[in-house]
């Protein structure tokens, strides 16, 4: 229950974020076209995520697919909330961030330590959260995060 009404304040939410608050561009770019790219890139993984998940690209909203390929990071409501943390840890500083935490935090009490598990996992990584993603589509995944230590 709790689950399907975060999904909801989530789906609710997520057009006014991305109209009034998500400035960049929106990529050019399909789930298919990233499909035909190499295997080992983050373009290819980016696809094969949409596709797993049944997903399809959000205009302006891209970098948080790119984050959950990533880290890893699963789509259930617990991790994309650790996710939030992971990112917090990594130094974002966004009032959508704040909101998903303190909501979550609230919610998910008995996941605090596998939040802060994902607070310390972001602390270690080097900052990668506000690269331009879509000029990286081509590189090797594992070398992004060997680099940044993701």
């Amino acid at each position: 229950m709790k689950d399907k009404f975060i999904e909801k304040m989530y789906e609710w939410s997520k057009k006014p974020y991305q109209r009034f608050f998500k400035n960049k561009t929106a990529w050019k770019i399909h789930k298919q076209d990233l499909r035909t790219y190499p295997e080992e890139t983050l373009g290819f993984h980016l696809g094969q995520f949409l596709q797993k998940n049944n997903f399809e690209i959000q205009p302006k909203l891209e970098d948080h697919d790119i984050i959950h390929v990533l880290t890893s990071t699963g789509v259930s409501v617990r991790e994309e909330i650790g996710m939030q943390y992971y990112l917090m840890g990594n130094g974002k500083k966004s009032l959508y961030l704040y909101i998903v935490i303190t909501v979550g935090t609230l919610f998910y009490p008995m996941h605090i330590k596998y939040f802060f598990k994902e607070f310390h996992k972001g602390k270690t990584a080097h900052h990668f959260y506000s690269l331009d993603f879509s000029k990286m589509l081509l590189i090797p995944i594992k070398t992004i995060q060997q680099t940044f230590n993701i």
